[in-house]
């Protein structure tokens, strides 16, 4: 048994390239000095991978990915929860200065709750994850027509909830509220390659300019 053949050539590529070209850095990450200042919470898509976006080295930034990028409320039950955990971690154990929960366009996850074609019941791990997201999608639909449009207003929407939920977390509040840490939301347009952040006090999200 081996790795598909795709990965091994990628593997090799690296080796011979980004690694060589930072093999003082990697080793001493690899001594334990990861030092991330940021975290970014992220969707599982393929298409948007945060560390690419942003052109990222290793050790630069502490990702976790979901589907559809979300972040549940505060909820210490005993159960398993892997978004928060990472959160914790983020916070507590590494002491990131930055969070930012990025969405993108044409996500999958937000698509099927869009068009009410999830197939998905509610007692299926995704069905249950995805119910906050049913509850924006009612939110945000009267205000918006169908078709992309509705898509992108609820991809936003859920990241703007995500904001909300970060704070039901207490020491991180409690950090925000003395200015050690920030959260940020942003939505990734994966067809034109643009990122938009959101301007939380006028509640509007803005186009970030780049050099051409």
């Amino acid at each position: 048994m081996t790795l598909p053949p795709r990965l091994l050539e990628g593997y090799a590529s690296f080796r011979k390239g980004r690694y060589a070209a930072e093999a003082d850095r990697y080793s001493r990450l690899g001594q334990g000095l990861q030092k991330p200042t940021t975290m970014i919470i992220a969707c599982c898509d393929s298409r948007a991978a945060p560390e690419t976006i942003f052109d990222a080295g290793p050790g630069e930034i502490f990702v976790m990915r979901n589907v559809a990028n979300l972040v549940p409320s505060y909820a210490p039950d005993g159960k398993h929860h892997a978004t928060s955990a990472a959160i914790e971690f983020a916070v507590i154990g590494l002491g990131v200065k930055h969070i930012v929960v990025m969405g993108h366009g044409r996500c999958g996850g937000v698509r099927a709750i869009v068009d009410g074609s999830d197939p998905l019941s509610a007692g299926d791990f995704i069905g249950k994850w995805m119910s906050d997201v049913r509850d924006v999608a009612d939110a945000v639909r009267h205000d918006h027509d169908h078709g992309d449009d509705l898509q992108r207003a609820v991809e936003r929407a859920s990241v703007e909830h995500s904001l909300a939920n970060l704070r039901t977390f207490p020491w991180l509040r409690m950090r925000e509220n003395k200015r050690d840490i920030s959260i940020h939301g942003a939505w990734f347009d994966i067809a034109l390659g643009e990122l938009y952040v959101y301007e939380e006090t006028e509640r509007v999200w803005s186009l970030i300019a780049t050099a051409s």
